[in-house]
């Protein structure tokens, strides 16, 4: 069985999807939904990625609706040096 194969919206690297953590908007919101139904966004688990698809706009063009961002969803990266 072929395993899903998904983009990070900060640096463009392929990975397995279960390598990656998934976002996606909801009512406007960006949270992290690990398997909600419907269109997301994924990132590397390093916070460089998360914040280089913040200041790209990765999530609104990739999810194709505006959302916030909460600054909480930095907590979800446990590296330090980023």
């Amino acid at each position: 069985m072929a395993v899903p194969i998904r983009s990070c919206a900060g640096c463009g690297r392929k990975a397995p999807k279960a390598e990656l953590l998934r976002f996606a908007g909801f009512s406007g919101e960006l949270r992290a939904s690990p398997a909600s139904p419907g269109r997301g966004a994924y990132t590397c688990r390093r916070l460089s990625c998360f914040e280089r698809a913040l200041s790209l706009r990765a999530f609104n063009r990739t999810l194709r609706t505006q959302v916030r961002v909460d600054t909480a969803l930095r907590d979800l990266y446990t590296d330090a040096d980023g």
